[in-house]
């Protein structure tokens, strides 16, 4: 994986500069407020997965400006696999998530911890956006909010992150 592909010399040299001055923070952490065997859970994946159906992310942005990001997100249906889906990320070997789903966004996996009783419910829906966001702000305060609601309304109790 080269997360760096895109760049230029100069901003490659600038952004790894940047990244490795960035303070290590603590994750913020909300206790599960029953067990996880109860719970309805949802997947979140910063993979740039997209279902054929959808708009691609906004790969040539990113190859135009290498310090911007597709602030958006997908909304990926409970049941989707890799017949219904493409990945659209420059940082990573996109082959993987198009060959096996799980390995980007574990629905399946997901649906086994139901049948083992390990999670209460699959949610409905599992989200998807692009991990590469050199200015996360727009992200942060337009998309995640809306991501947010729309697991409220599908009574999410728990997320779980899968990195690209």
């Amino acid at each position: 994986m080269d997360s760096y592909k895109f760049l230029d010399f100069a901003t490659r040299k600038v952004m790894k500069a940047w990244s490795d001055r960035e303070p290590k923070r603590p994750p913020v952490w909300t206790p599960l407020r029953k067990p996880m065997s109860q719970c309805r859970v949802a997947l979140v994946s910063s993979a740039g997965v997209a279902r054929n159906d959808q708009p691609p992310f906004d790969q040539e942005g990113e190859r135009r400006n290498p310090w911007w990001g597709d602030p958006s997100y997908r909304v990926i249906p409970r049941g989707t696999t890799e017949r219904d889906v493409r990945l659209y990320h420059l940082h990573i070997d996109t082959r993987h998530g198009e060959r096996d789903l799980d390995c980007v966004l574990p629905i399946r996996r997901l649906e086994e911890a139901q049948q083992a009783g390990l999670v209460g419910s699959v949610a409905p829906s599992h989200y998807s956006f692009m991990g590469y966001l050199p200015d996360a702000r727009p992200f942060l305060t337009e998309t995640v909010p809306q991501i947010i609601a729309r697991m409220k309304s599908e009574e999410v109790d728990a997320a779980l992150l899968v990195p690209a």
